[in-house]
């Protein structure tokens, strides 16, 4: 969003939104073509943590199963031209899913991102 960032940004806004909808289980993924093919339906983003937890290894979106899961989700958004996004904090493997076909891949949070910023602010003013 470019709220407060941009002129017009309340006149042009609804013209400018996309519809994305998540795949986060075993079952989404058995019907990925179906999702993404429902009209108005922009594309797809993936919650790895989430994913992880459907296939059986809660905490561990790393596992091979997970990835190999993944990384299939892309080929199969290519087939049909929809772009496919997912969330990683680590650079190696933003950079990994880019290589995959992953048209955006969101880097950070915005938990994660308040909170990093509250730790450094909370640091300028602790007492040594």
């Amino acid at each position: 969003s470019r709220y407060g960032r941009t002129k017009d940004y309340l006149k042009k806004a609804n013209s400018e939104i996309c519809l994305l909808v998540q795949a986060e289980t075993r079952e989404a993924l058995d019907q990925l073509e179906a999702i993404a093919g429902v009209e108005g339906v922009d594309g797809v983003f993936v919650g790895p943590a989430d994913l992880s937890a459907s296939f059986g290894h809660i905490g561990n979106p790393q596992h091979p199963e997970v990835q190999k899961a993944i990384e299939d989700v892309a080929k199969r958004l290519k087939k049909i031209n929809k772009p496919a996004g997912i969330l990683t904090p680590v650079e190696e493997e933003a950079r990994r899913y880019i290589e995959w076909g992953y048209t955006f891949v969101a880097v950070g949070s915005d938990l994660g991102l308040v909170a990093k910023g509250a730790d450094t602010l909370a640091a300028k003013f602790k007492q040594k």
